[in-house]
């Protein structure tokens, strides 16, 4: 379920799993974890990009893998892909996204949390976590340190989704490409942070963690247990309803 290969001093991590949409289940998220540990500790990589299978970035977690848990265990498995995500910003090597297609829900958050964001002109962003019936339960600090407070909670709101270009405007995205050219562009990013003097590289990215990720795991822990208070209301039981969600 993830793609690993390496070019150069630039590793590409793939989100491989295009029958669920690259959706964000417990494998794929073991599977990252394992990915991004191993790039961070090869020598030989200097930066690192992360995209997805065609023909899209991510459609977020994956409700119908969660969808026999209790709200409980979806939130174990939700903290854990919160923790996963937040280690990006704690590597000594630069995390490139190339997003494609669409980027929604945990999928739009996993592309936040990197550190240089390219998206194709044509990318479907949204969080539709809202109307679903609750709030995002992880990475909202990643998107108001690109953003800001105000930007992040009207694109929280998600009442329409964005394209690439409106992406860019607002901040959630860096660079801008045209369709089926994010991935080259975004390779292109890493083999120029690559070739950077890596001890800089690393303390630029430690001494700018503070603006980055300040109180990223305490943000997420209320986000989490918001999630959970959400997951009760009628309009969150209406959607879990189609998943089969315990209570």
């Amino acid at each position: 379920m993830i793609g690993f290969e390496k070019t150069g001093r630039v590793c590409v991590i793939t989100l491989d799993r295009p029958k669920r949409r690259n959706a964000l289940g417990e494998e794929v998220m073991k599977g990252l974890a394992a990915a991004l540990r191993a790039a961070e500790q090869d020598p030989e990589v200097g930066a690192v990009v992360l995209t997805g299978a065609p023909p899209a970035f991510c459609a977020g977690s994956d409700l119908k893998e969660l969808g026999g848990q209790t709200i409980a265990a979806m939130c174990g498995h939700e903290a854990e892909t919160a923790a996963i995500a937040r280690t990006i910003a704690y590597m000594s090597k630069p995390v490139v996204a190339a997003v494609e297609g669409y980027a929604l829900g945990g999928g739009f958050i996993l592309a936040v949390c990197c550190d240089v964001v390219v998206t194709a002109r044509g990318t479907r962003w949204h969080l539709p976590e809202v109307q679903n019936g609750w709030l995002p339960p992880w990475g909202l600090q990643a998107l108001v340190a690109r953003v800001g407070g105000v930007k992040a909670r009207l694109l929280t709101w998600g009442a329409e989704p964005i394209p690439g270009d409106e992406a860019l405007r607002l901040g959630v995205a860096d660079y801008a490409a045209e369709d089926g050219a994010a991935l080259d562009r975004a390779k292109a990013l890493a083999t120029a942070l690559a070739a950077l003097p890596a001890n800089a590289v690393a303390t630029t990215k430690r001494f700018f963690e503070a603006f980055a990720a300040a109180d990223a795991e305490r943000a997420d822990m209320q986000a989490s247990r918001l999630f959970a208070e959400d997951c009760l209301s009628p309009a969150a039981r209406a959607t879990f309803d189609r998943f089969t969600v315990k209570s």
